[in-house]
């Protein structure tokens, strides 16, 4: 598949994520729409899955550290085959599979639960540490936002998995530059990223998050990568595709009325709030 059809499913990632929210009346756009090229170059270009195997052992892991962007994992496991797309249409309502946060208890290709931030590349540490010991060829792949690295839980897990040679281990950075309160440097500054995790051992690489080929280089340049963990810092635009969220921090945890809807999915290629 190349970047111009990954690209596109991208646009119908993002479609869904703001019709998702929308009916929902709740959730979080602007890290949701960030993260939507990511998530569409692993699962449709880097990963090792079987959409109707979604247990085999031998399986590529993801672990969404920033568990409230699952509206965006939640349509891409959609458009790979892992459920019906119409079921998007539940995020967030009573006894759906498709909760805020995600469960990997209810939701076929979640591999943890996830939303308390800090917590997720300890699980991914785990997960690879597990997966060498068992001679396992699977890679584990860690989505952590650039907020989240205020999490002293974060720094920790990465001397472990430096501690531990865990190169079938990788993170990607969403780097859109805000948070809820506003920008992440005026908040509690986690800057420089590249200083900070090569000075805690790990391979570094910088892409725009936004340019498919560039992801894809970066999905295989931590192949290349040996004796150590690997980290993508993916630069990002908050609220991405759609014009009055894109770097607006109030768009982080709130869901667009009828008429945004309709403009948001107008300038992402779509038409009209309903699927």
């Amino acid at each position: 598949m190349d970047s111009q059809e990954l690209a596109s499913i991208a646009s119908r990632v993002r479609r869904h994520i703001i019709r998702a929210i929308h009916q929902a009346g709740s959730g979080h756009p602007g890290g949701s729409l960030s993260c939507a090229d990511i998530l569409v170059a692993l699962y449709f270009s880097a990963m090792r899955i079987r959409p109707d195997e979604p247990d085999w052992e031998d399986r590529d892991r993801l672990v969404l550290s920033k568990g409230h962007a699952c509206p965006a994992l939640y349509a891409v496991l959609a458009e790979r085959g892992f459920f019906p797309v119409e079921e998007l249409d539940s995020l967030r309502k009573l006894g759906s599979m498709l909760q805020g946060h995600p469960d990997m208890k209810r939701t076929p290709g979640v591999e943890a639960s996830t939303g308390s931030l800090g917590q997720g590349l300890s699980q991914a540490v785990g997960m690879a540490l597990a997966l060498k010991l068992d001679r396992r060829p699977a890679r584990v792949y860690v989505l952590l936002g650039d907020g989240e690295l205020q999490e002293g839980q974060v720094w920790e897990a990465a001397m472990a998995a430096a501690h531990y040679r865990l190169d079938n281990l990788t993170a990607i950075v969403d780097f859109n530059g805000l948070q809820i309160d506003g920008r992440i440097e005026h908040v509690m500054s986690p800057l420089p990223l590249v200083d900070k995790w090569q000075a805690f051992n790990w391979a570094v690489h910088q892409c725009d998050g936004h340019n498919m080929d560039a992801l894809i280089g970066a999905l295989s340049w931590v192949g290349k990568v040996t004796g150590a963990p690997s980290v993508i810092i993916a630069r990002t635009v908050k609220g991405r595709g759609v014009s009055f969220m894109e770097n607006v921090a109030d768009w982080h945890g709130k869901a667009p009325d009828a008429e945004k809807t309709k403009v948001a999915l107008s300038e992402l290629g779509g038409a009209g709030v309903g699927r």
